[in-house]
């Protein structure tokens, strides 16, 4: 018996089912974006462990997004939050108000402005994350499982916060009391794969308690991706002054 003849169809086969079940799976994730989307976001979903599922509550009229989340923290190695998320390439602006719906709780709890790589816990990410005592930094993560650095901003509590992507650099710009955005720290380089995910997200810092932060006049810019010769970030000249344990 001639084997080539055994070894051609297997292998065809054995193609058919590796192409249906990447179909699948594209379907699958399709399908659990479209019916977790809000807003301008295709999905949302917990990060990591958390006891109590996180929430989002879209307000189309004030065009606001109250998230709900708990976890433990958005630090170290790993995370757990609520994100509010959409897939997308390129270099990335985003932009938004962030408030804490309420007084008190860990003085670490976060509201963040995040760009991820994926949603496994310890993925690599560059956020703006605004803690419940009113201090502001830029974390990163350089590679999945790393530890977790920032460079903290000497504003407390900002009104309006912007994350910068360009090629490879993450810049954080806050805005004064005139709405015009200056930069607030140096900038962090982490390399990601496209597309990868941006969004919105909360974590309580407390395991057992789900806090809310509101999220308002979202603004999510992408263009192709662009890189400065000497590595730096800048905002388009059309952004400036535009209104719209750690």
């Amino acid at each position: 018996m001639d084997k080539r003849k055994i070894v051609w169809p297997v292998a065809a086969c054995a193609l058919v089912v590796a192409v249906a079940i990447g179909s699948n799976i594209r379907a699958q994730e399709k399908g659990r974006a479209a019916g977790n989307a809000v807003g301008i976001f295709e999905g949302h979903e917990d990060v990591g462990k958390v006891l109590h599922a996180g929430a989002v509550e879209y307000d189309a009229a004030k065009q606001t997004y109250t998230i709900a989340g708990g976890g433990e923290n958005i630090w170290f190695e790993k995370d757990a939050f609520q994100f509010v998320w959409k897939k997308i390439s390129g270099d990335v602006t985003l932009t938004a108000d962030v408030s804490f719906l309420a007084k008190g709780g860990n003085e670490h709890k976060k509201a963040v402005l995040m760009v991820r790589q994926s949603l496994d816990a310890d993925s690599a990410y560059a956020d703006i994350a605004m803690h419940g005592n009113g201090m502001t930094s830029l974390q990163y993560r350089n590679d999945a499982g790393a530890q977790t650095q920032e460079i903290q901003a000497s504003v407390s509590m900002p009104k309006r916060l912007r994350l910068v992507k360009r090629g490879d650099h993450f810049s954080m710009w806050l805005a004064d009391e005139n709405g015009r955005f200056q930069p607030a720290s140096g900038s962090a380089r982490v390399v990601l794969k496209e597309p990868f995910y941006v969004g919105i997200g909360v974590c309580s810092h407390d395991e057992n308690v789900v806090e809310k932060a509101v999220f308002s006049k979202v603004e999510l810019r992408s263009e192709p991706q662009t890189a400065s010769v000497d590595g730096t970030v800048r905002t388009p000249q059309s952004d400036r002054g535009t209104k719209g344990r750690r």
